[in-house]
């Protein structure tokens, strides 16, 4: 059987999943290099094995990083020659991507204009596909947006109030976290049908932050916009913020605009607002008052936003978490959620996040089209 192979570049790291083919997606192994630049370790697992895991040169790049992936898989029988094709998650897709795509020299132009847009995250997803290539030239390489499960969105949903002639520039709410999303309607669907039918608002709370508006498993309303920036405050990102303030920053405080770009995308949120950290195990450990305060923040914006997500659908049924925070920190959940006990009663629920699996998803179906149903 081939072999399906799902790529996630970042700054700082490659994390990588192998799914057989087949139906099912059996996982067939995974793993990552981290910490790209200063103490890049690599550790991965084949399914059923221990997991194993090494320390590379420090000088070790990107590209280093994917080779000794490909070397990984080829000495553990997954070799390239095996790869049906390899899907990476893209987190911005604008206007014309709302499925998966096969990539060309064309449609990279058109994803690195969109860079502006997704600053801290385009350009690595971008680099993982132009390392690939080089490597290894004849792999199909496919792109997973993850703006697309928000595409659908109608114009009262997607729209600035600003004019016509700036809308008409592709300025609007396109929304993040859709591969999150998609897995989670995915495992509703699966699991509890009748939860997935109603009005369901899903938290995705990690380093980065959003929520979904979701009736029978479709988005309807989401908190980021035009960039992954906006909505709920983040690890590192200030979420939703009166624009005047960046006028004020640039105008008044002389600050340039690459300037106000470091401060809002990696000195805000948790981080800005405690002075410590944006990790919540070390806030929630800590007794500064601040680091109290930047969790209360959170947890009281979040609960804000999800009271707005609850007017879109016309009433909430159940919140579901999902995501490195919403799975892990309770203190947190029960935070947002004592601050929601004046809505009507619903359920609350953790799915476990798996963006991997519902990019391999995505690609099983584009594949029985790009190669005539034949994926063995």
């Amino acid at each position: 059987m081939s072999r399906l192979l799902i790529l996630n570049t970042g700054s700082s790291s490659v994390k990588f999943r192998v799914f057989d083919t087949q139906p099912t997606l059996p996982l067939i192994a995974g793993g990552k290099v981290v910490d790209i630049g200063t103490t890049p370790t690599f550790s991965a697992q084949l399914e059923g094995d221990s997991p194993v895991s090494e320390s590379l040169p420090a000088t070790a790049s990107h590209e280093d990083a994917l080779a000794h992936i490909l070397s990984w898989l080829e000495q553990n029988e997954i070799p390239a020659t095996r790869l049906k094709g390899v899907g990476h998650r893209i987190v911005h897709g604008g206007a014309h991507f709302a499925t998966p795509v096969r990539l060309t020299d064309g449609i990279m132009q058109e994803l690195r204009n969109l860079i502006a847009l997704a600053p801290l995250h385009q350009p690595h997803n971008l680099a993982g596909v132009d390392i690939l290539a080089a490597q290894q030239p004849q792999l199909a390489q496919y792109a997973c947006f993850d703006t697309a499960f928000h595409a659908g969105h109608s114009e009262l949903h997607a729209s600035f109030a600003l004019p016509a002639s700036i809308r008409a520039q592709g300025i609007r709410r396109y929304g993040f976290h859709g591969l999150s999303y998609d897995w989670v309607a995915h495992a509703l669907r699966r699991e509890q049908p009748d939860l997935l039918a109603g009005r369901v608002v899903v938290a995705h709370l990690g380093n980065g932050a959003s929520l979904c508006a979701m009736k029978n498993g479709v988005s309807i309303d989401t908190t980021m916009g035009m960039t992954a920036l906006d909505g709920l405050p983040m690890g590192t990102r200030c979420g939703a913020l009166d624009a005047g303030v960046v006028i004020h920053m640039l105008r008044t405080l002389k600050l340039s605009a690459d300037e106000v770009e470091q401060i809002l995308y990696n000195e805000s949120g948790l981080k800005g607002l405690s002075g410590i950290s944006n990790d919540v195990k070390t806030l929630s450990q800590s007794s500064d008052p601040q680091a109290a305060f930047a969790l209360d923040y959170f947890s009281h914006k979040t609960a804000q936003h999800i009271a707005s997500m609850a007017v879109s659908l016309g009433g909430m049924d159940a919140l579901v978490f999902t995501g490195g925070i919403g799975e892990n920190a309770a203190n947190i959940r029960s935070s947002i959620i004592e601050r929601l006990s004046f809505l009507p009663p619903f359920t609350t629920h953790i799915v476990a996040a798996n963006e991997e699996r519902s990019m391999a998803q995505e690609l099983i179906e584009q594949f029985a089209q790009d190669f005539s149903g034949d994926i063995t």
